[in-house]
């Protein structure tokens, strides 16, 4: 086969090598080289790979070719054969991918080892050769060793030709320059420099463009002379158009010259959502500007996934408004090339991955029937991605989310053998999807996800051992996705989400130690997650969140001092985050619920004055939430809660009227939600209530059905006792539970505590 840069013999100019993990890396590179013009001062010449081409397409980076026998699929074999270059992006995922290491053998074995090239993205090259670093090898085996005469990977060390795209080393664009300079075999310097000059010749051309303008304004002045009328009616037209063309030309300068100048300086100090959202302010004030007409398919789907990702990192901000925007404005795009392709599965998928942003945002606001219609156009939009293309990995990832995000809704509304459905489908995906692809981090994280949600829905039935089992299978999960990518900060997220929940879950059932350990170990995750990136601000809600928990849990086994300063930091955590965001309907609920916590803290500290001012503020809060969505349960178990904290509050400083009237507002809220409800800690609350309310005869009958889904959190079991109701524990469910806990684990795991 032939080996010039001619394209005489290949089909492709290049074959891009990489695993899922990477496609935005790959995405990026097949745009960067299929859009990159050869600087014509180059076109035609004669170098050692023959002559230089004016444009590098086509490129292949089909991925969905891949065969699911131990060798490569013959069609990507065939692409292989007939790309005169192999491009090979480097990470630590991709060093571990079994495709990627047999496409470089099957590329080295048809003879051409000598045209691959390397750009790192992640990792350090040759780390395998360092101890304890091996982790972060960037570099696939046989990116590592030359063959042998027999075709196999031998001893002999390989120098790859690599470009490193890594913030600090070459960069992206001097990464993209060094490739291409390698693939047409031309000094790296003498490309960059023609850019420049191309660069150069640009700004020449818009400055004469701009001195043309002015020549034909000069002429409209003297044929004015002429004929008054006609002359003033064409200037105010070209003045217009001036005036619109100055406009866009400026914004766009305004954008290349911040990207270059501003953003170049913020990347080399800071990889963070703070400088991309600068990054996508900017961008989003240019691309309102810009007509959805009179461009191509192409630029117009490129600008939908653009404005996707400005809404990604809005929503990472929790700038849900502003969100939602970025969302919208990407799915009338989509939405209109969906209308002109409705068979394209890709058009399809990428309509559908917008409302489920948008419902997302809805749900994040506390807009449920929004939330829920978007997902059902979502879904309506998957299923028929998936029937046009049943082997695409992004579409059935998006079907998976949809499925939960509706079983989350059903269970919101106490739906709860409709969200069983979405749910046990949600994992039969999940199971079928991280078997056929156990690389796959991803999957993993997402099978994590849907053991959740299952072990969620057995909470909210009173099983709080299946509940238990759920959850402890989620954190393996998540424990072996960390395992595999240590770097992931996203997948530690999950993580430490996960043990929280275990360790609240646990403690529920009466293992208030084991779920205090397991809650700082999560604490410990999420510490270092905020201190990675202190601008994540849905880390720290989450955070300040559970930090309330361990409080809580401190405050039933008898610690207050021990309970004050993690409720504390939540709480000074929550209030900073719903002040920047007081549309955030979740944060206005955890702050009313963390006030709670202080709330009874003061209480059981003798500083009554703190405990009143806190719980007024809870009940704002959680009022807030509840305008939202006036049948949200947890704001409503929220609610009633704080006023029996008031009543108390009350009662000790003899306002008898008062106290009575916040026990039976408490009493009237819990009784509705126990109607509608199995979950264990909603009749918790029904029988407090009662309790508070002398009511004990009513209360007893809930004692008994209680105390056989084996629900025995500290506190609830210490109110019984005060009021002389007996709650022995039930043996045979302690031994289950025991069980359990020998099976997963006798601790918390802590290899994973510190990103």
């Amino acid at each position: 086969m032939p080996g010039s840069s001619n394209g005489v013999g290949f089909s492709y100019r290049a074959f891009i090598s990489y695993c899922h993990r990477d496609k935005a890396w790959a995405d990026w590179l097949h745009r960067s080289l299929e859009s990159y013009r050869v600087p014509s001062r180059l076109v035609g010449k004669q170098t050692e790979a023959g002559v230089i081409p004016r444009r590098l397409n086509p490129v292949f980076r089909d991925r969905e070719e891949l065969a699911s026998a131990a060798e490569l699929g013959r069609k990507v074999n065939e692409a292989l054969g007939q790309s005169e270059n192999l491009i090979v992006i480097c990470s630590p995922a991709a060093a571990a991918s079994r495709w990627v290491n047999e496409e470089v053998l099957a590329y080295k074995r048809m003879g051409r080892g000598g045209r691959i090239f390397c750009v790192i993205v992640e990792g350090e090259p040759n780390a395998s050769d360092l101890p304890g670093r091996e982790a972060e090898e960037c570099f696939c085996p046989a990116l590592r060793c030359q063959l042998d005469d027999l075709g196999q990977p031998g001893t002999k060390r390989a120098e790859p030709v690599a470009a490193d795209a890594r913030p600090g080393k070459d960069g992206k664009a001097n990464a993209r320059l060094k490739l291409i300079a390698g693939m047409l075999d031309v000094g790296f310097d003498a490309l960059k420099q023609r850019e420049q000059h191309r660069k150069l010749r640009r700004m020449a051309a818009i400055t004469g463009l701009a001195l043309l303008v002015m020549a034909v304004t000069i002429v409209l002045a003297v044929v004015a002379l002429i004929s008054r009328h006609n002359a003033v009616l064409a200037q105010h037209t070209a003045v217009v158009a001036q005036q619109s063309a100055e406009r866009r030309q400026k914004q766009a300068e305004d954008l290349v010259d911040f990207m270059l100048g501003d953003l170049t300086k913020r990347l080399r100090r800071f990889d963070k959502l703070n400088v991309l959202t600068v990054v996508d302010d900017k961008a989003m004030a240019y691309f309102k500007s810009l007509p959805p007409t009179d461009v191509s398919d192409v630029e117009l789907a490129e600008r939908a996934k653009a404005l996707q990702r400005i809404g990604e990192v809005r929503m990472d901000k929790s700038r849900l408004a502003d969100a939602k925007d970025s969302f919208q404005q990407a799915l009338r795009l989509n939405k209109r090339l969906v209308d002109d392709a409705p068979d394209d599965a890709t058009r399809q998928n990428a309509y559908a991955e917008n409302l489920l942003w948008i419902g997302f945002a809805d749900w994040n606001q506390g807009r449920l029937d929004l939330a829920e219609a978007a997902f059902r156009q979502s879904a309506a939009a998957l299923e028929r991605a998936v029937s046009l293309a049943p082997s695409s990995n992004d579409t059935v990832q998006n079907l998976v989310d949809v499925y939960n995000n509706l079983g989350h809704v059903a269970l919101a509304r106490g739906e709860l053998d409709f969200a069983e459905r979405e749910f046990a489908s949600d994992l039969a995906l999940c199971r079928q999807m991280a078997a056929a692809h156990p690389d796959d981090v991803g999957w993993q994280t997402s099978l994590g996800d849907a053991h959740d949600n299952l072990a969620t829905l057995a909470l909210v039935r009173g099983k709080l051992g299946k509940a238990i089992e759920g959850y402890q299978q989620e954190v393996h999960a998540y424990d072996t996705a960390t395992a595999r990518n240590p770097h992931d900060q996203q997948i530690k997220d999950t993580l430490f989400a996960s043990k929280a929940i275990l360790g609240r879950t646990l403690a529920l059932a009466g293992q208030t130690t084991r779920g205090l350990a397991y809650v700082n170990s999560a604490l410990r995750i999420a510490k270092a997650l905020v201190a990675f990136d202190p601008s994540h601000d849905g880390w720290w809600g989450d955070y300040a969140y559970y930090q309330a928990l361990a409080g809580t849990l401190h405050l039933e086994q008898g610690d207050p001092a021990a309970a004050s300063g993690p409720v504390a930091a939540s709480i000074r955590t929550l209030q900073r985050l719903v002040r920047k965001d007081p549309d955030n309907a979740q944060w206005a609920e955890n702050l009313a619920e963390a006030q709670w916590v202080g709330a009874r803290l003061a209480i059981t500290r003798r500083q009554p004055s703190k405990a009143q001012t806190l719980a007024k503020a809870a009940l704002v809060n959680v009022q807030r939430s509840l305008k939202n969505d006036p049948n949200s349960s947890r704001s409503l178990g929220v609610e009633a809660k704080i006023l029996l904290v008031q009543a108390q509050l009350a009662e000790d400083v003899g306002h008898g009227q008062a106290a009575s009237q916040n026990r039976q507002q408490a009493l009237t809220i819990a009784t509705r939600l126990a109607a509608h409800s199995s979950d264990p800690r909603t009749h918790a609350l029904l029988i407090a209530a009662l309790l508070a309310s002398n009511k004990n005869a009513a209360a007893k009958p809930y004692v008994l059905a209680l105390q056989k889904t084996g629900y025995r959190p500290a506190g609830f079991v210490a109110l019984l006792e005060r009021h002389g109701i007996a709650y022995p524990p039930d043996p045979s469910f302690d031994a289950r539970i025991a069980r359990l806990l020998r099976v997963g684990g006798s601790k918390p795991h802590a290899a994973h505590d510190h990103p």
